[in-house]
């Protein structure tokens, strides 16, 4: 069987087919396992993180701030240059240190599709494992890449671009996550060889996510709490799509591909 790398050169040069009705169906199918498990576990991290930021908001700035009226100057108040460049690099981190946790859900729709066992623990199991480093590095320098240019517009006072350029780079870099925990692949090699598959099929794949997030919001209606319940169908089309395009082995069994970060 060739190996991830082998797979993006033949894509590189001779592109592939990819059904939107079969990807999207397969999506659903699969999402249907996982909604019910994957939503309980964001409702429950989503409440902690409420928590746990409106702590560190109270500590910083203290309960007094707590007004309608504070929180009204704060969207209209254009943050200092240093505040903007912590604030960036603070949420670079954050999302680099996150990645393993998003993959976590990628891992459960796969375990999902293949009718094994998931629980709780699958969507931490890349935090001890020798993805831990690829992830991390990858969304960092993502991030980090999306941030200079949102620093750079937003001193330049032209936001629309700066959302923009950085919704393309979000896009074009979406098969990163998977291409090294199912392909193995290491950090520079996953973001290079996302963006040459998405730019083989890039209207069929930009459809696939609108429909899968306009869905996701189907949860807004009524009981907002609902949206815990639909956010992973984007999940489950991301890992649709990946499966569309490679075959998943087992991380057993492609242990040989894989590649050091520092190669």
């Amino acid at each position: 069987m060739k190996s991830t790398l082998d797979q993006i050169e033949d894509i590189s040069k001779n592109g592939y087919t990819l059904d939107f009705s079969n990807v999207f169906n397969h999506a659903f199918e699969n999402y249907k396992k996982i909604a019910l498990y994957a939503g309980l576990i964001l409702l429950v991290f989503a409440i902690i993180a409420v928590f746990l930021g409106g702590g560190v908001f109270v500590a910083l700035y203290g309960v007094e701030h707590f007004t309608e009226e504070y929180f009204k100057s704060l969207q209209n108040e254009q943050p200092a240059g240093r505040v903007l460049i912590i604030y960036t690099l603070v949420i670079t981190f954050v999302a680099a240190l996150l990645s393993p946790f998003t993959a976590g859900f990628l891992k459960m729709a796969d375990c999902a599709d293949k009718d094994k066992e998931f629980n709780v623990s699958t969507i931490f199991s890349y935090y001890n494992s020798r993805h831990f480093s690829p992830l991390f590095i990858s969304t960092l320098l993502i991030s980090l890449t999306g941030g200079v240019i949102s620093v750079a517009f937003s001193y330049l006072g032209i936001p629309v671009i700066d959302a923009f350029i950085t919704l393309i780079i979000t896009f074009f870099t979406s098969l990163t996550i998977p291409l090294i925990i199912f392909g193995d692949l290491n950090a520079i090699d996953a973001i290079k060889s996302s963006a040459i598959v998405v730019s083989k099929q890039p209207l069929v794949i930009a459809l696939l996510f609108i429909v899968s997030g306009l869905a996701s919001t189907v949860g807004l209606i009524g009981c907002c709490i609902g949206v815990v319940f639909t956010i992973p169908i984007t999940y489950s089309v991301k890992y649709a799509i990946y499966s569309a395009i490679f075959n998943i082995n087992d991380e057993d069994s492609i242990d040989s591909i894989g590649q050091s970060d520092f190669e």
